[in-house]
């Protein structure tokens, strides 16, 4: 009898000793697995080395974290901050890997905003000048206009044979009417009900080489060409 309850305490301490060491080994099987998740790399693409590295650092902050605790939507908010981007993607690589791939929007002019020298993105955002080191050969833009007009402006300038790259300035007035001087210093008043069409007209003038010493060609009016020197 007393063999008997010997060895019902024998297997009941065994269980326990099993039950103890399983638990140990689950809670280790669980912590592994949580360390296997947490981000150890932050891939960036798609920019210059240096832009690719100064977000890479400003999203350190996720590293170590749970990747599967992420939201992607998060990281996408944060990524709105930056002006001078078009479009980018985010890419969860488990289990421990973030990419960003990102594209940089593209450079329509060069314009001042309370004092201070900016860029306009194809975005329509105002991307600080400082944050490019280097110049580019950019139109200025001048007057109060939206980057809405500034972006449909453009691309009515691309459906034109009329050269984007031989612009200098363009100035915008409080009428909604553009003007444009190019880098061979002819001025061009647009019309503000077809400024696709006065495009053209004014590109084949200038072809035709009508201007002779003049220098302004005023399109304002209607079926009306006025060429003079300013």
């Amino acid at each position: 009898m007393l063999q008997s309850i010997g060895k019902k305490k024998n297997y009941i301490f065994y269980i326990l000793i099993f039950l103890f060491l399983s638990t140990i080994n689950n809670l280790s099987l669980i912590k592994n697995k949580e360390l296997l998740s947490n981000i150890a790399n932050i891939e960036v693409t798609g920019l210059t080395e240096t832009l690719n590295l100064k977000i890479k650092k400003n999203f350190g902050f996720l590293i170590d974290n749970n990747i599967f605790q992420i939201n992607k939507k998060y990281i996408k908010n944060e990524l709105d901050r930056y002006n001078y981007l078009q479009n980018y993607k985010v890419f969860k690589l488990y289990p421990s890997k973030i990419i960003i791939s990102l594209t940089q929007t593209n450079f329509l002019g060069s314009t001042i905003k309370n004092n201070k020298k900016f860029i306009i993105g194809s975005n329509g955002k105002l991307i600080n000048h400082e944050i490019f080191n280097f110049s580019y050969d950019l139109p200025n833009v001048f007057g109060n206009f939206s980057s809405e007009d500034f972006i449909l402006f453009t691309k009515l300038i691309n459906q034109s044979d009329f050269d984007y790259k031989n612009i200098k300035d363009i100035f915008f007035f409080p009428s909604g009417r553009w003007d444009i001087r190019t880098k061979d210093n002819i001025t061009i008043k647009l019309s503000k009900e077809d400024a696709e069409y006065t495009l053209k007209k004014a590109q084949n003038i200038i072809d035709n080489k009508e201007l002779k010493n003049n220098n302004v060609i005023d399109l304002r009016m209607t079926n009306q060409v006025i060429i003079f020197n300013d």
